[in-house]
């Protein structure tokens, strides 16, 4: 239980710092497997992540049903997470946002490729999933689990996908490396975008380079930026 405990306190860390760091903002969400039974997912009821507390945090099967809602508004999106679940038994995290800078490469039909070391495990191409393909005209929020299963085959056995006039979602093998993820698409979308403007001749991480980065970023180098995020949201740290 004592793993469990501070895996939510974790969320519930991560919540706050995708926020700070302008990942999320009113809007967006973050969810984990459960350690020990791989058939739930935990995630937080309808709020601004920068608001989540650990009352808020809920638990789901990979249906997207909820266990025990205690009244709160659940998010809409939660067939992003339970598509991802379902089709990667690896996948014990997921988020989604809309991350500014991700947009624009979602919309263009650019590739997003990574730029330097740190971006590595966004993979080496990212792809992008466009809900009109195969549903039409929609509003575009992933509302269905037949939609996150059309959004999670895209994803295939990668790490991020772009979701046209959307934003976009990661997963990954462990929250923390997850969350890293994330901040450092929306970083290498933002140098992408600089260098590409600069020159037309970028030379962008091959893909060996991005394979070797990816598997040599630890938890130990994961876990050096995570106690500096969490003192930046005022959370605690474990290691």
């Amino acid at each position: 239980m004592a793993k469990l405990d501070d895996l939510l306190e974790d969320l519930v860390t991560a919540n706050h710092v995708l926020a700070k760091l302008g990942i999320v903002d009113s809007f967006g969400h973050i969810s984990i497997r459960h350690p020990d039974r791989p058939d739930r997912f935990f995630l937080s009821c309808s709020r601004a992540p920068e608001r989540v507390k650990r009352d808020d945090i809920l638990e789901f099967n990979l249906d997207c049903e909820v266990i025990d809602a205690r009244g709160k508004q659940l998010y809409t999106e939660r067939p992003i997470h339970g598509g991802a679940y379902q089709a990667r038994p690896d996948v014990m995290c997921v988020i989604h946002n809309h991350s500014p800078g991700v947009i624009p490469y979602g919309i263009t039909g650019h590739k997003m490729r990574p730029v330097m070391h740190m971006c590595a495990t966004i993979g080496h191409e990212v792809p992008i999933w466009d809900q009109h393909t195969k549903f039409g005209d929609t509003d575009l929020l992933v509302r269905t689990m037949a939609q996150g299963h059309d959004l999670a085959k895209k994803l295939g056995k990668g790490g991020t996908c772009l979701m046209r006039g959307h934003g976009c979602v990661v997963a990954g093998p462990y929250m923390r490396r997850t969350v890293y993820t994330a901040i450092y698409l929306e970083l290498n979308a933002k140098l992408q975008m600089q260098a590409e403007a600069m020159s037309k001749k970028v030379k962008f991480l091959t893909k060996g380079e991005t394979k070797k980065v990816a598997e040599t970023t630890s938890p130990a180098n994961v876990n050096r930026a995570w106690e500096n995020w969490c003192r930046s949201v005022d959370r605690p740290y474990k290691e």
